[in-house]
């Protein structure tokens, strides 16, 4: 049975970095980064909100697309309301596939250093263009507050399973989210 996993967490708590390790031990998984999509967006920080809205709408039909084919699909996406978790449970349902759900958890002030770290020397679009949204908020503390959304809509998710991500240590997080991954697939990950 195809996974399809959601690796949330806040901003800067490795949920790209583990979702490309997870799929490059996969044939055939797919990481579908949600910010790499809505950045193939013309003139997208124009809206951010619609272009966001844009990217889950493609990326829900690439899910379907490629769970339907048999093959897993994780995506790394920081989610602070319900709505598109929801969406993505509804696909895996849909298409027989197993979903997942895990929150990467760091602290509030490790989210905030390692994305002002991050910012600072970018190695990726999605970082920059993480950076530029940053700097188009009017919050005074914009990675504090995403951090205090996603944790206030966390705190009652009793399906998502919680895995303290160790941010110089990469290797111990990705193991303990395929540990996560093998109870879920019966021990078939």
């Amino acid at each position: 049975m195809a996974l399809l996993v959601l690796l949330n967490g806040p901003p800067a708590s490795g949920k790209s970095t583990v979702a490309e390790r997870l799929v490059d031990r996969r044939p055939l998984a797919l990481n579908l980064d949600i910010d790499l999509v809505r950045g193939q967006l013309g003139r997208w920080l124009d809206d951010s909100t619609a272009a966001g809205l844009a990217a889950r709408a493609l990326a829900l039909a690439m899910v379907r697309t490629h769970l339907t084919a048999g093959h897993d699909v994780f995506v790394p996406q920081f989610l602070a309301r319900p709505g598109f978790a929801e969406e993505l449970a509804a696909a895996a349902v849909e298409c027989g596939a197993e979903f997942v759900s895990v929150a990467l958890v760091i602290d509030r002030d490790t989210a905030r250093s390692s994305f002002a770290a991050r910012s600072d020397q970018p190695t990726e679009a999605t970082h920059r263009d993480a950076a530029a949204m940053v700097e188009h908020s009017s919050a005074p503390d914009p990675i504090g507050a995403m951090f205090d959304r996603w944790s206030d809509y966390l705190d009652p998710q009793q399906e998502v399973e919680r895995i303290d991500a160790i941010r110089d240590e990469i290797d111990a997080t990705v193991h303990a989210v395929e540990q996560v991954l093998a109870t879920a697939a019966g021990g078939e990950s």
